[in-house]
């Protein structure tokens, strides 16, 4: 099937008062996962790329895009592919190159003021070339070299009187928004403010995206997505379930030397975590 803009997949879900899923692709394994995920519970999902995946792959975005690009035009899936936390210029510029519909601009440690106009030219420059733009408001925290932020730190969580003013100034096209997740949880136990979301969602009139999702327990997922959350991104999960499978595996099994027989196990654990994290934003 041909790639989906991100942008036509958030719009189908929010017309319909419901998510879409994306999940961070790694090694060609996550993208074989996801595609297969979403196959398995006829959902469409997002693949996408962080730059810190850009960096562990050399820096070089062009085979790891292709590689999953390649994967979903194979799916019977509607999948999109998007360029996630993008801070380079550079990164950002090859987005549309390398057949990437949407990028996630995060200028999110500068100064609110910066932060705007940095944003502002990204996005002048995604739209001159039919590339939808993301940004962050707030800080989700969490990310590699930052500690976890606590939820309830001063300026962490999202203003939604700052929020509208950002997205009036910077013309984004969705907005990702602190409401009480965290990156790189691996355990699920963060509680969201829901009524924060909900005066985000009738404060801001693009799409809101929530980060940090993989701790974020099933129920408070669905009642982030009842609130007003359009975009849902899911990463660490995906990475606790192949590398615990791998674990698992290897201690089972400490004279397999063929990587076929783990990476086949890990790849099913997160094809099973793609489709069960899928079914509950349905849901």
């Amino acid at each position: 099937m041909p790639l989906v803009p991100t942008g036509e997949l958030i719009a189908r879900a929010r017309s319909a008062g419901g998510a879409v899923a994306a999940f961070n692709v790694i090694t060609l394994e996550h993208a074989e996962a996801i595609a297969a995920g979403a196959e398995r519970v006829g959902r469409p999902a997002i693949l996408q790329i962080s730059e810190n995946a850009v960096k562990f792959h050399g820096g070089d975005l062009s085979a790891i895009a292709a590689a999953a690009a390649a994967v979903a035009r194979g799916s019977t899936a509607p999948l999109g592919l998007h360029l996630d936390h993008v801070v380079s210029p550079d990164l950002l510029r090859a987005a549309h190159s390398e057949g990437f519909s949407s990028v996630m601009f995060d200028a999110s440690k500068l100064s609110y003021g910066d932060n705007v106009k940095a944003t502002a030219e990204a996005v002048r420059w995604g739209h001159e070339r039919g590339v939808w733009v993301e940004a962050e408001l707030g800080r989700v925290g969490g990310k590699d070299g930052e500690p976890p932020l606590d939820a309830h730190t001063p300026g962490v969580r999202t203003d939604p009187a700052e929020a509208a003013a950002y997205v009036a100034d910077t013309g984004v096209d969705a907005l990702a928004v602190a409401v009480g997740s965290t990156h790189a949880m691996t355990r699920r136990t963060a509680t969201l403010d829901h009524t924060l979301i909900a005066s985000l969602r009738a404060a801001v009139p693009v799409p809101l995206v929530l980060h940090g999702s993989s701790g974020v327990p099933d129920p408070e997922l669905r009642a982030a997505v009842a609130a007003g959350m359009t975009k849902i991104n899911i990463g660490t999960a995906l990475n606790t379930a192949f590398t615990t499978t791998v674990r698992d595996h290897l201690a089972a099994h400490p004279t397999v030397v063929d990587p076929r027989t783990y990476l086949t196990t890990a790849r099913e654990a997160m094809t099973s975590t793609v489709a069960h994290f899928l079914a509950v934003i349905a849901s």
